[in-house]
């Protein structure tokens, strides 16, 4: 489970920010760089994410382009959805103690 939600974070900071730097996206999930290294490249395996690299020609400066492939966006959603339906359980789950008591 708590690959999915790796997943679900990587997938949900490419789709808002989807040319930010691997150091960038680590830093704001909280992973490490080989940490997330290994869940884009898991993502990338799965088709879930294309990793597409540039390098401008004047400068040298090489960056990193990620796109959710349609099959990353379904598979978000379907994340999402799980989430969701976690966090209702226990809040259901939190209220009926509260109940009880």
């Amino acid at each position: 489970m708590k690959n999915n939600q790796d997943h679900f974070d990587v997938l949900r900071k490419i789709q808002k920010k989807p040319n930010s730097s691997q150091r960038e996206m680590a830093e704001e999930l909280g992973f490490s760089l080989g940490k997330l290294n290994y869940c884009l490249r898991s993502l990338q395996e799965k088709g879930l994410v294309k990793i597409k690299n540039f390098q401008a020609q004047k400068n040298k400066v090489k960056y990193v382009e990620y796109i959710l492939t349609p099959k990353g966006i379904a598979e978000r959603t379907k994340l999402t959805i799980n989430f969701m339906k976690r966090k209702m359980k226990e809040y259901d789950e939190l209220k009926q103690e509260l109940e009880d008591n």
